[in-house]
């Protein structure tokens, strides 16, 4: 068996389709018609991914994605929602959300989707390279998906928040151009990609604000570039 995999749509026709499918390739997967019941079995349960409807009854996608980012931060959660506005997916990515898939959806972009993710989580167990950094003030351990303060208490965070920090920690002091992150951490550099680089810039920026030395700053129409003064 491969991943196990919490899927929530409380579409019956849509759900049975889209579980037998992921479990012909392997997947052992857990369906919720609703957002409180599957937040009760990730309680219970141990899982490698989220896909999450954002549609939900007695609890949405977005509410039941902010409560499972407070048991675990960096598991993947991947919406599936028949919105197309950007701003519903910036949103959830605001969240805690890495991706969205928008209905109608075929099963192998779901599958290419889940195990880009699935690859991600394999690689930063068992990444042997450089993966402990001193960013100013800060430790950074990205094996661990850990990030502290000096003493203070270390934040988790996700899988694609720690590959981002990861590689400007790799690049300090060099202008990195978007299209270069985009395609070393989204695979791609299409808009809405863009769109969520800013979305996890400003998160990095939040994190870091404790040490006024560290800087990721907009380099006008190229990238961006993390600067830490000594």
């Amino acid at each position: 068996m491969k991943a196990h995999i919490l899927f929530v749509e409380d579409d019956a026709s849509l759900a049975l389709v889209t579980k037998d499918s992921l479990e012909l390739r392997d997947y052992r997967v857990t369906h919720c018609a609703n957002g409180q019941l599957a937040l009760e079995q990730f309680q219970q349960d141990n899982f490698d991914l989220c896909l999450f409807d954002v549609m939900l009854p007695q609890m949405d996608g977005f509410t039941l994605a902010e409560k499972v980012r407070t048991l675990n931060h960096e598991i993947p959660i991947i919406f599936l929602t028949a919105k197309a506005m950007q701003e519903d997916k910036i949103a959830g990515l605001k969240l805690g959300a890495d991706d969205y898939i928008t209905k109608p959806f075929s099963i192998e972009e779901v599958v290419l989707k889940i195990e880009v993710f699935l690859k991600r989580s394999r690689f930063a167990q068992s990444d042997t390279r450089q993966t402990k950094f001193t960013i100013g003030l800060y430790a950074f351990d990205f094996q661990d998906l850990k990030l502290q303060y000096q003493d203070g208490q270390p934040r988790r965070l996700t899988q694609r928040e720690a590959e981002l920090l990861r590689f400007f920690c790799l690049h300090q002091d060099k202008i990195l151009k978007r299209e270069d992150i985009l395609k070393n951490i989204w695979g791609d550099d299409d808009y809405f990609f863009g769109r969520s680089l800013d979305v996890f810039i400003t998160r990095l920026r939040k994190y870091l604000k404790a040490d006024p030395a560290i800087k990721i700053e907009n380099i006008h129409g190229v990238g961006f570039k993390m600067i830490v003064k000594n």
